[in-house]
């Protein structure tokens, strides 16, 4: 019998791996990202608090009606993002991938997110 590899739970194991090592403070809190077939979705979260201190994603009403590719897409939710972060005073983050590789959209709203004001 062959098995098959699951990879949403091989992605599962990876990001509790990376999230052993990585936390966010209120002074550099953390930037997650999740990633569905149709959509993506990024917080910034205050680990500490456990709070939830700014977010974006596809299916917010700024960009519900936005055309284009999945990866124009994720562009666009890292620049709302890095806007909404700057007006709460958000500067610095950690980096949270959350396990997946570091590629094509994850990559697309990482580099949006850096370009308009966040550092990691």
């Amino acid at each position: 019998m062959i098995s098959k590899i699951d990879k949403n739970k091989v992605r599962l194991k990876r990001h509790a791996r990376v999230r052993s090592k990585l936390s966010g403070t209120a002074e550099k809190p953390r930037l997650n990202v999740y990633r569905s077939n149709k959509h993506i979705y990024a917080q910034i979260i205050d680990d500490v608090k456990g709070e939830t201190l700014a977010q974006a994603s596809t299916k917010d009403s700024e960009l519900a009606n936005e055309s284009g590719s999945k990866v124009e897409l994720s562009t666009k939710v890292g620049e709302v993002l890095a806007n909404r972060a700057k007006d709460k005073g958000i500067t610095a983050i950690v980096f949270d991938r959350g396990g997946y590789l570091y590629h094509g959209r994850v990559k697309a709203l990482a580099d949006a997110a850096r370009e308009n004001g966040l550092e990691f």
